[in-house]
């Protein structure tokens, strides 16, 4: 009962947040979707949200708070799917380019880094996060922006 009294409460904050923003609809769920977006890919985050949110004038309130919503918990999840659409899109073998991964990441040195190609596993795992990330962010914008405008609408 607790646990889910403290669950309704970040809902309603993270909701009360982005529904007082003093912005458009646009501008909020465009915000929320570079926040997504950004937030898969491992080590950028907020950061890059709000580098990408003054770029695009959108939302910087609503481009961190999707960022922090993403942020690292998801990307770890994602990083298979990742290297599996990478894979398919540069037609690589999947499991070579994840073996190569996980001995990168377990045994990590420059060196090894600097000998691998950056074809064998960087590449095909950055188009995956982009691909996710991308698709990801587009659903984040449409859900947030129907979000926003039923609940202007509703007031």
């Amino acid at each position: 009962m607790a646990k889910e009294s403290i669950f309704r409460k970040i809902i309603n904050f993270i909701f009360a947040k982005l529904f007082k923003i003093n912005d458009s609809a646009q501008k909020i769920a465009l915000g929320v979707g570079l926040g997504v977006f950004s937030g898969l890919f491992p080590g950028t985050g907020p950061a890059a949200a709000l580098f990408l949110a003054f770029v695009f004038r959108a939302n910087r309130a609503a481009a961190l708070l999707g960022s922090i919503l993403t942020n690292t918990w998801l990307s770890v999840v994602t990083f298979i799917l990742a290297v599996k659409i990478g894979s398919i899109v540069l037609s690589r073998h999947w499991q070579e380019v994840y073996q190569k991964a996980q001995g990168l990441i377990r045994g990590f040195c420059w060196g090894s880094f600097l000998k691998l190609s950056l074809l064998d596993v960087v590449l095909p795992v950055v188009t995956g996060y982009l691909i996710i990330g991308l698709f990801l962010g587009a659903v984040s914008y449409l859900v947030s922006f129907l979000i926003i405008k039923k609940s202007i609408y509703k007031n």
